[in-house]
């Protein structure tokens, strides 16, 4: 065996000297601007592992039994559901008031009274969870009757990429709503990269809604989605184009993405783009490219198919708008 020989002392400290160097660049303050909050605070960035240890928690509290490692009975269901929302309430008042640092929100006139407001938004949050439960039971059942291949409810929980999107996106969602910074993009983001579908935290689902298969799926942030609605894969709920301010930078929060009526069905592939109206009863077929509102009980589909009788028949739809 040839034995371990050290290296030279001048190449040691040749060594040194150049990850000094690489040091000093990247502690540049210039550089450092762009990637350090610009207020001076020491609280800790939000954590991913603790908010995937609340979301395990809400989850085992949503649907007992069916997560987390404990064995769940009637008997000290109370018990399971009482220690899981404690523990909750301080995580999630925790990653608040990191959120909240992180992105300098004005919660309250001094950073003395974050964790006061932050504790008092966690609570708000948790006075929130029965609704969501209540969601997500709609959720799975319209899971279960939408997909001939479901057994029952109970396996679109423990199965489905669209029951686990649903239950970010419903946590998410309230999170939005409460004005939590980051917070909720994070949870989205965690549901995203398991399962390839895509919704911004700020989207209004209503009820009774199912993705089938998923991957693919992206719904923006202002989108509006009505009771019983259902897509299927590659589905994209997006915006046709960005409006600019004078300067050239991106106008934020104008209502850009589309909205779904009740009970609209949209077939794989399709691109529903900019703010228009999708008529109740409505259905979109596969690849279909839509920039423009349609009434209720429409019937789209692609150039060549055919429509049955008191069905609307459309092509490319911005190429026959263009025509009007």
């Amino acid at each position: 065996m040839t034995p371990c020989r050290s290296a030279p002392k001048d190449v040691t400290l040749s060594r040194i000297r150049e990850l000094e160097d690489i040091t000093d660049a990247l502690c540049r303050p210039e550089a450092l601007a762009q990637v350090l909050s610009p207020k001076d605070c020491t609280t800790p960035l939000p954590s991913r592992d603790v908010l995937r240890e609340m979301m395990e928690r809400l989850k085992a509290v949503f649907f007992p039994g069916y997560f987390g490692t404990s064995q769940v009975h009637r008997e000290s269901l109370r018990y399971h559901v009482a220690a899981n929302l404690d523990s909750i309430l301080r995580l999630l008042s925790e990653q608040i008031h990191r959120g909240g640092c992180f992105a300098c929100a004005d919660y309250v006139n001094d950073c003395r009274g974050c964790d006061v407001a932050s504790r008092e938004m966690a609570m708000r949050f948790m006075q929130r969870i029965p609704e969501i439960r209540d969601m997500l039971i709609e959720d799975a059942r319209a899971a279960y009757e939408g997909d001939p291949a479901a057994t029952s409810p109970g396996e679109t929980v423990f199965c489905y990429p669209s029951m686990l999107t649903m239950i970010h996106h419903r946590v998410a969602h309230v999170l939005y709503e409460l004005n939590v910074p980051i917070i909720p993009r994070i949870i989205a983001e965690m549901a995203h990269s398991h399962t390839g579908i895509d919704i911004h935290p700020g989207a209004q689902i209503g009820s009774n809604f199912f993705i089938d298969h998923g991957t693919g799926v992206v719904i923006g942030e202002t989108c509006i989605i009505g009771t019983g609605c259902r897509l299927y894969q590659g589905v994209t709920l997006g915006a046709l184009s960005f409006s600019k301010n004078s300067d050239g930078t991106l106008v934020k929060g104008i209502p850009r993405h589309p909205i779904l009526e009740d009970n609209v069905t949209v077939y794989a592939g399709a691109s529903i783009l900019g703010r228009i109206t999708i008529g109740a009863g409505s259905v979109i077929g596969g690849n279909v490219w839509l920039t423009h509102s349609v009434p209720p009980n429409s019937r789209i589909v692609q150039s060549g198919s055919k429509a049955k009788p008191g069905e609307h028949l459309r092509g490319n739809a911005e190429s026959e708008q263009a025509g009007k």
